[in-house]
């Protein structure tokens, strides 16, 4: 299989490398995070100037019909960089929209991410879930006159305090565990009645418990059919599950490089560290894991593009996705672990991109699915 990336595909890398390399160094990203905002609104200009926001919009919506692999380099990008922008919670909740939503729904907001102007969020992790998709029913929503009453909470939305609208997964019939009786709602993050309890994660990300008090919202705010979004929230962790391997390839890449750097200034007994033989074993063994990490997340990319295409089968789609993820979770909890420990003491302090990179891998690691999760779920479809 040819992974060589077209043309277009190289300008549009190219470019935002460049952007990141230029304008997002690690004393600015220091900065943004430190700031009230907790993302650059610059940035997110500019990445919807260069069209990234609307890769993997439908070009009737002004996108550009992309797939992941579309996206694998600007992933890696922002793994590199450790860009804390809300790229990948709005491309997620802009896909369910593209996929699910009505006509109107779509022509409403889609044009609108793709040129930055809304940023997304989807909220439907619950405390009890556990990375079960159909685990949900702390959150439950009723019919209400003409439109829905929804109550309950939801658990470490990332993006949610930066978000225009939430999309909100809640139980309209059935109990937890069951597959049917999921709906999906948009909710403007200024309506009534719904709180955030705000937090900034480990890797420097905003984030928000959701409380939900009864809050009423119009019939147009369902997206898609009622007690029928199993399978659109499925595909869509599927697709953000992918774009977090390739963002951890980026940040694995990275560490590498930074290791490598630090390995061949840092001196003992008069000479470079990176002299011993020792260490350059477990350097190459670093590299390796990258490596076998980009090339099964490249593959993964590629089956669930098939998969969206009707090429291949749902069940084939979440296998790949699975032993993508499991791989990366290895391979990101080696690198990061190794990396810190070759760079010794400094490794640890806040002032090295190392430390703060490890912390970023840690979180990869465990958001969409954790190693054990995917190892089950691999496990179960064979």
């Amino acid at each position: 299989m040819n992974f060589q990336y077209t043309e277009e595909q190289q300008l549009l890398a190219d470019s935002f490398a460049r952007l990141a390399q230029e304008q997002y160094d690690f004393e600015v990203r220091k900065a943004i995070i430190a700031s009230p905002a907790g993302h650059s609104p610059a940035i997110w200009s500019q990445l919807a100037e260069l069209g990234l926001l609307a890769v993997t919009l439908p070009a009737e919506h002004g996108g550009f019909d992309g797939g992941t692999l579309d996206l694998v380099a600007t992933m890696g990008t922002i793994g590199t960089a450790l860009m804390v922008e809300p790229f990948l919670p709005t491309v997620v909740a802009a896909r369910l929209i593209a996929r699910v939503g009505s006509t109107a729904q779509q022509a409403a907001w889609l044009p609108s991410v793709g040129a930055g102007q809304v940023k997304l969020a989807l909220a439907h992790d619950e405390s009890a879930a556990r990375y079960d998709l159909a685990q949900i029913g702390q959150t439950r929503a009723e019919r209400a006159g003409r439109g829905w009453r929804i109550k309950g909470s939801k658990s470490m939305v990332i993006g949610a305090p930066l978000a225009d609208q939430l999309i909100v997964s809640a139980r309209t019939s059935g109990e937890p565990g069951d597959s049917t009786g999921l709906s999906l709602f948009l909710v403007p993050a200024s309506t009534p009645g719904l709180s955030m309890q705000t937090l900034r994660t480990q890797d420097g990300f905003r984030a928000a418990d959701l409380d939900l008090r009864e809050i009423e919202i119009g019939e147009d705010a369902l997206l898609g059919a009622a007690d029928q979004a199993f399978d659109a929230l499925a595909e869509v962790i599927d697709f953000a599950t992918v774009l977090a391997c390739a963002e951890a390839i980026g940040a694995m890449q990275s560490a590498n490089a930074a290791t490598l750097d630090y390995l061949k200034t840092r001196r003992q007994f008069g000479v470079p560290i990176g002299s011993f033989q020792a260490l350059q074993h477990r350097l190459v063994d670093l590299f390796i894991s990258a490596e076998q990490a980009r090339s099964i997340t490249l593959l993964a990319c590629a089956r669930f593009d098939a998969a969206t295409k009707g090429e291949i089968s749902v069940r084939e789609r979440m296998q790949s996705v699975s032993a993508a993820k499991l791989r990366v979770c290895d391979a990101a909890r080696h690198v990061g672990q190794e990396s810190v420990q070759l760079h010794g003491g400094m490794g640890m302090t806040q002032e090295m991109k190392i430390a703060h990179t490890f912390k970023r891998l840690t979180m990869l690691g465990q958001q969409f699915g954790d190693a054990d999760h995917h190892l089950d779920r691999y496990a179960s479809l064979n």
